[in-house]
């Protein structure tokens, strides 16, 4: 790990609450926790904690836009399966009901055992 990186995660493990994603307040709390007398080097710290805590807040909201995504798309398929199994139900009840007619015209009507006997 390089000076750049290792330095700013020992500033920032202790005071992460202190920096945000404006570069020049992360130099005035940068100067407040620590001693940096190089001025290349303070700002490469503070550069690299400014881009750190973007990254992190930009992967933040990509995972909850991914989630909101990802839990409407799964509503949306769940209220067409209803919908698809409705109109399929509906469409098999009507070719289920026939009349009586149709019934005897397809079944011949057989005399029950008590007509035969009598």
């Amino acid at each position: 790990m390089d000076r750049i990186k290792r330095l700013s995660f020992e500033v920032m493990n202790d005071h992460k609450s202190k920096f945000g994603e404006d570069f020049v307040d992360n130099k005035k709390a940068l100067n407040q926790v620590s001693i940096i007398r190089s001025k290349g080097l303070k700002n490469k710290v503070a550069g690299y904690i400014t881009r750190f805590i973007k990254k992190q807040i930009r992967e933040e909201k990509f995972k909850q836009d991914r989630s909101t995504y990802d839990s409407s798309k799964s509503d949306e398929q769940e209220s067409s399966l209803d919908v698809t199994e409705s109109e399929e139900i509906s469409e098999t009840l009507e070719e289920i009901t026939l009349t009586n007619e149709e019934v005897e015209t397809i079944v011949p009507s057989t005399k029950s055992d008590e007509e035969k006997t009598e």
